[in-house]
């Protein structure tokens, strides 16, 4: 028996206080839900958000680095779409190619610099 089913969530750090703009780009431009924080894990600070199944926890690091390199890759039901809607929000967006499968990926930094691939679906 293979030990995990799934992710339960991705956990990307922030600076404190951060925490508007981090709702403006993943509510307001990546379009992901606003999750409540456990009343215990408020004061932390932080914001989480989801997308169907797939969850971002953002938590506050006082000696906050941006993730470069590491990072998370999330599955789009509609790349052009949501291109479409990041280039609208004038974000960045890094070309990455396309996988040996046929799906295109790119890469986009969230406010605080921290790296996420975006992945299109197969093409039939």
């Amino acid at each position: 028996m293979k030990p995990f089913e799934s992710f339960d969530h991705v956990q990307l750090a922030m600076p404190a206080g951060e925490e508007t703009r981090a709702r403006d780009f993943y509510a307001g431009v990546l379009a992901m839900d606003e999750l409540p924080k456990p009343q215990e894990l408020r004061a932390r600070g932080g914001a989480w958000f989801a997308s169907g199944a797939v969850q971002i926890h953002l938590g506050v690091d006082p000696q906050f680095v941006s993730a470069k390199k590491a990072h998370p890759a999330l599955r789009c039901s509609d790349l052009p779409a949501l291109r479409a809607r990041l280039e609208a929000a004038r974000i960045d967006i890094t070309e990455a190619g396309t996988f040996e499968d046929g799906a295109q990926h790119v890469y986009i930094d969230d406010p605080f610099g921290n790296r996420i691939e975006l992945i299109g679906l197969v093409s039939s």
